[in-house]
């Protein structure tokens, strides 16, 4: 693992939530990045969907603070992936297993964390490098698969993406999460399409005391 790498990890685990957003409106996006910013969040999870993504990623990269990492999503090769490293993504996200991705962020000195669905997929992809497991779509699985899992593979860091609310974050950290990937339930596209930024800030806050009172063991609290 590079230091580059390391750095991410701390990023993310340190708060253990990824934010995922998907928006047309690149105005809102940047916005809403700060307003996550402004709730805690420190890692930010760019999609390739997104109109114009590399461009955004570069500008992110440059305005937020040093203790932000800036990341790509659906990342689907090596080439894309060193494109937006080239822009400022200090992480990869990719929805499948594909080894050119996760050796190209090693390459250029980012983490990467390939989605995978089954015990055989995460398995593979922590062999083949990567730094935390993105297991999508989560939303099929439930909590319950992480501790499945983490019973023969303790040592695989595992991110749930998809299916994950403001109702069951603190249940995916308690079966051995080390961190959450959240989309539209943190980055609500109403809140950006009405520029109620300050709700996209709540939320932040909402999922990181989640994750906090369910690493500290309490159950109430959120």
């Amino acid at each position: 693992m590079s230091a580059s790498s390391a750095d991410v990890l701390r990023i993310v685990e340190s708060t253990g939530v990824v934010a995922v957003i998907r928006l047309a409106d690149s105005a809102g996006l940047i916005a809403a990045a700060h307003a996550l910013a402004d709730g805690g969040v420190r890692a930010l999870e760019v999609t390739m969907t997104v109109p114009g993504a590399v461009a955004l990623i570069r500008e992110l990269a440059a305005s937020l603070p040093a203790e932000f990492a800036v990341g790509a999503g659906t990342v689907l090769d090596g080439e894309t992936a060193r494109q937006v490293i080239e822009a400022g993504a200090r992480f990869i996200v990719s929805p499948v297993l594909r080894p050119d991705v996760i050796a190209a962020a090693h390459r250029y000195g980012a983490a990467v964390m390939p989605g995978c669905f089954t015990p055989t997929e995460i398995l593979s992809a922590w062999e083949a490098g990567a730094d935390i497991v993105k297991v999508f779509p989560a939303t099929a699985l439930g909590p319950g698969f992480f501790n499945d899992i983490r019973a023969p593979l303790p040592h695989v860091r595992l991110m749930p993406t998809g299916g994950v609310t403001r109702d069951n974050a603190g249940d995916w950290i308690r079966a051995g999460a080390v961190a959450i990937g959240v989309g539209t339930a943190l980055v609500d596209r109403r809140a950006v399409a009405a520029r109620q930024f300050d709700t996209i800030s709540a939320n932040a806050r909402h999922f990181i005391e989640a994750v906090r009172v369910a690493r500290s063991g309490a159950t109430t609290g959120v």
